[in-house]
């Protein structure tokens, strides 16, 4: 008779802590399973190149539109993260080794599936030198060379405590650099307690400094128990960093061991965040309760880019 191994604990760390329960979702958090024939197609590329996808792996709700598409946000670095964060439904733990050809799989995924612009996001890897920013160089560096008409957008981990990371991906020249600061800073010790704040925010500046014709990025979570006025107040921090894009999306619980939703944010406040946003000179605002950070990031590109110019054919009038 066979032995069957238990699956392993994708958090560990939470196994200890008691539940938190969230209120109801509302009728509009509602969101389809991946069940079309290109979302198959799309899982089973992923299998084959042995890839992995932040779609699966943080539970995203819009993986079912998403893949049907044919879109996919690439996780490199392996599937396990050393970051314990409280809203993450990535797993945690002590990671394995790099795997050396996975620039290449990641290049013949993107030319395989077509796309006009991919994202690449990885785990937190506290673990190497330099955070993992060589592997991004070389996943950059190979899609750029099996399929040199997409455009890349990296989705980085903070590099906290790795001199040199940031600068070095900067120099590549990604089109859109995204960073998220995830949630205001009073909730960073609950919320994102292997973070800091004003780390991540001189991360998205430092990128700026070093070339101004990338795109920067970055995302908020709410429900989490923040206050507006903190909201518009990031904002501020962002622009002053000189961040153009701004995504603003519900947070919900991937499991009872998670942070609870504080509570589920209107469409009509979605609405007024993003109003403000534009106000304050952002160049491109998503806000919607399922808007996340790389949803319709191939559609949202070409609206940044269309914007840049605009504002910089309104700067030549003047």
């Amino acid at each position: 008779m066979g032995i069957t191994l238990a699956s392993p604990v994708r958090h560990p760390e939470k196994i200890g802590k008691p539940d938190n329960i969230s209120p109801r979702k509302p009728d509009w958090i509602r969101v389809k399973a991946p069940s079309s024939a290109e979302a198959a197609e799309v899982a089973r590329l992923m299998r084959q190149k042995n890839l992995h996808t932040v779609c699966e792996e943080a539970a995203c709700p819009n993986i079912g539109e998403c893949w049907k598409q044919k879109h996919a946000t690439f996780m490199i670095l392996g599937d396990i993260c050393t970051r314990a964060c409280a809203f993450c439904n990535v797993r945690t733990g002590k990671p394995g080794q790099v795997d050396q050809a996975e620039p290449q799989h990641l290049a013949e995924s993107v030319l395989a599936m077509g796309l006009r612009h991919v994202v690449i996001t990885s785990v937190d890897r506290d673990d190497l030198p330099d955070g993992g920013a060589r592997h991004f160089i070389a996943c950059v560096a190979a899609v750029r060379r099996l399929s040199p008409g997409t455009t890349i957008e990296i989705l980085t981990p903070d590099f906290r405590d790795k001199p040199g990371a940031v600068e070095q991906l900067a120099e590549i020249g990604p089109d859109v650099f995204n960073h998220n600061l995830e949630t205001v800073p009073r909730l960073y010790p609950t919320i994102r307690p292997g973070a800091r704040y004003f780390n991540s925010l001189r991360l998205l500046q430092r990128v700026k400094e070093i070339d101004p014709r990338i795109f920067t990025k970055s995302g908020l979570m709410v429900g989490l128990g923040e206050e507006t006025g903190e909201v518009l107040q990031v904002m501020d921090d962002m622009r002053a960093a000189g961040v153009d894009f701004l995504t603003i999306g519900q947070y919900l619980q991937p499991t009872r061991k998670h942070h609870a939703v504080a509570r589920f944010v209107t469409p009509d406040e979605f609405t007024d965040y993003q109003t403000a946003a534009r106000a304050k000179g952002f160049l491109l605002v998503a806000a919607s309760p399922l808007t996340r950070s790389s949803h319709h990031a191939d559609r949202d590109f070409l609206q940044l880019r269309a914007a840049r110019e605009r504002f910089l054919a309104d700067a030549d009038l003047r």
